[in-house]
């Protein structure tokens, strides 16, 4: 009985904490939501962005359920280019050999209406890695470094989820009028005076 009382109790209180971590807005560590008033959403990657950063984008917006479409169909078009990778020796041995490099992935974000209104404008976004080099050991370092590159990309695709994710429709509403009256003011402005 002592037993079964004990299992009740353990049971009742992982309820208890699994409701009282769900009420107060807990969620398990990724990234944040992504509104749905970017729906539907189209994601563009130019020739220079590797495969693996696109892919993995659009597999967190997936897991975030966004619907993604092609870029005729959607509501807001997010355009991922100007891809640059680099590596860089950060320590120099007494021998004058790397001892450790740094890798550093960064690419352009753009986002914008189906009507072509900015809602992201075009942002520079960067990840940065380091790691020891050991030249008794190079195969070993190539594998660390293709990890720590795809590494890079996962962390830049984070960093993209987390630039949309602050683009409620309250936002991307707000965002809108303020373009339509910075536009109104430079027509206006541009007209002779009289």
């Amino acid at each position: 009985m002592p037993l079964l009382r004990a299992s009740r109790t353990g049971t009742a209180l992982a309820v208890m904490l699994s409701a009282g971590l769900a009420g107060c807005g807990f969620q398990l560590r990724g990234a944040p939501p992504v509104s749905s008033a970017l729906e539907p959403l189209a994601v563009e990657c130019t020739q220079d962005v590797p495969e693996i950063l696109c892919e993995s984008v659009r597999d967190q917006l997936e897991l975030g359920e966004v619907t993604l479409s092609a870029t005729a169909d959607a509501a807001y078009i997010m355009t991922l280019s100007r891809f640059q990778a680099d590596r860089r020796a950060s320590a120099i041995t007494v021998d004058a050999a790397a001892a450790e490099y740094t890798l550093r992935h960064s690419i352009a974000l753009e986002l914008v209406s189906a009507d072509k209104v900015p809602m992201i404008a075009n942002t520079r976004l960067t990840s940065t890695e380091s790691y020891r080099y050991d030249d008794t050991n190079v195969l070993a370092k190539q594998r660390e470094e293709e990890e720590l590159r795809t590494q890079l990309s996962d962390r830049l695709a984070q960093q993209i989820i987390f630039r949309l994710a602050p683009l409620t429709e309250a936002r991307l509403d707000a965002l809108r009028e303020e373009y339509e009256a910075a536009r109104t003011n430079d027509s206006s402005g541009d007209a002779p005076a009289q």
